[in-house]
């Protein structure tokens, strides 16, 4: 699977611009600010629905214009083209079409194309909020499993109505209006089992994902580290995980369970306290966690290793995502810098982000293209 070429219009600094790529190592050099981040980000956003750099869609849309369009051509595993195109529109619902064609929702272009970023950002993943790992998790499942994009809207609208709910009745209860709060309550008891339900789902899949990514963390760190650590992932959740209990039923009994007993509260902080929007992921460098422990190294190691771990994991699933890595070799060191280049350079596609070429490890040279003022030309 690779990218064969990227239109845009109206996208982040870019009034137009159309590449033409090619398996292999692209590089994309230039100074910063000057949009070569914006490509990278084009052709991950056609994969995940998201960007690595801002939580909404507005910022992606260049300043004026009413809406941006990402047109990304992809060669699948099955030697088929296939076109994605993604209207971006602010305030208002994206639109897709997948080879000209309209599509009921833009979540139905996911699967067609699986990315797996490396950038700056990603040093969050291990000293950052509980939220950074959270959603790590979440796009990697969503790559895995297109459906689970579903699940995730499911419970996201669950959640912000119950929070409402919940608000309400504290409210209603401080303001001694008894029989609006008993209303309110009795309702959101529906929408406990509506999130005991869609938070099972959500919960069993990553508990699941991270057993398939604790080997494969352990062994890339390995390989980054070069033996100094012993990366460990364990998950912490807002509800009580026993030996064995694993189904979907079980977990919604034990989130059902949780939520009774942090009724008051919830009532008292107007706030969902269970479920997995709560949960965390603890990183463990042998019998400490990183975050707080870890040194500046090793934490990108770390980093790093999570992202290989997730390559090899879409890998082993069948076809190659692309691998992007956005100005990630300047914050490195030499040793972590060419390491990480010897472990990507096999991949069947690499798009490397530069301020200057010297940046690129000689294990990645390919294919070049020098990005400024918002114009794309081929070196």
């Amino acid at each position: 699977m690779y990218v064969t070429a990227l239109g845009l219009l109206d996208f982040r600094s870019y009034q137009q611009a159309e590449v033409e790529l090619a398996p292999g190592v692209t590089s994309f050099v230039g100074p910063n600010g000057h949009g070569k981040t914006n490509l990278v980000e084009a052709i991950h956003y056609t994969a995940t629905l998201g960007s690595h750099r801002v939580a909404t869609d507005a910022p992606l849309v260049r300043a004026g214009a009413p809406r941006a369009i990402v047109r990304t051509e992809i060669r699948s595993q099955y030697d088929r083209d296939v076109v994605v195109e993604l209207e971006i529109n602010p305030g208002k619902a994206n639109r897709a079409r997948i080879n000209r064609s309209p599509v009921p929702r833009p979540r139905e272009v996911l699967g067609l194309l699986r990315t797996v970023l490396f950038a700056p950002e990603d040093l969050a993943l291990v000293k950052g909020d509980p939220s950074e790992r959270r959603r790590f998790l979440d796009e990697l499942l969503t790559l895995r499993a297109p459906r689970m994009a579903g699940v995730r809207s499911d419970y996201d609208r669950v959640l912000k109505q119950r929070n409402s709910l919940l608000r309400s009745a504290s409210q209603a209860r401080r303001q001694n209006r008894t029989s609006a709060a008993e209303g309110q309550l009795r309702t959101l008891e529906v929408w406990d089992s509506n999130l005991a339900r869609t938070g099972a789902e959500l919960l069993a899949t990553r508990l699941e994902l991270l057993e398939a990514l604790r080997p494969l963390t352990a062994d890339a760190y390995d390989a980054v580290a070069r033996g100094k650590g012993d990366a460990r992932l364990e998950y912490k959740s807002s509800v009580p995980l026993e030996p064995g209990v694993t189904s979907r039923e079980q977990l919604a009994e034990v989130i059902l369970a949780t939520v009774h007993e942090k009724r008051q509260d919830e009532l008292d902080r107007g706030v969902s306290l269970v479920g997995p929007h709560r949960d965390d992921v603890v990183l463990g460098l042998g019998d400490l966690p990183a975050k707080g422990y870890a040194s500046h190294g090793e934490s990108w190691s770390y980093a790093l290793a999570l992202r290989l771990a997730s390559y090899e994991l879409l890998r082993a699933d069948g076809g190659e995502p692309v691998l992007i890595l956005d100005d990630v070799f300047a914050e490195l060191d030499t040793s972590r810098r060419d390491r990480l280049a010897e472990l990507v350079a096999p991949a069947e596609q690499v798009l490397v982000t530069a301020a200057v070429g010297a940046d690129v490890p000689a294990e990645l040279q390919g294919a070049r293209f020098n990005v400024g003022d918002g114009v794309v030309s081929r070196a």
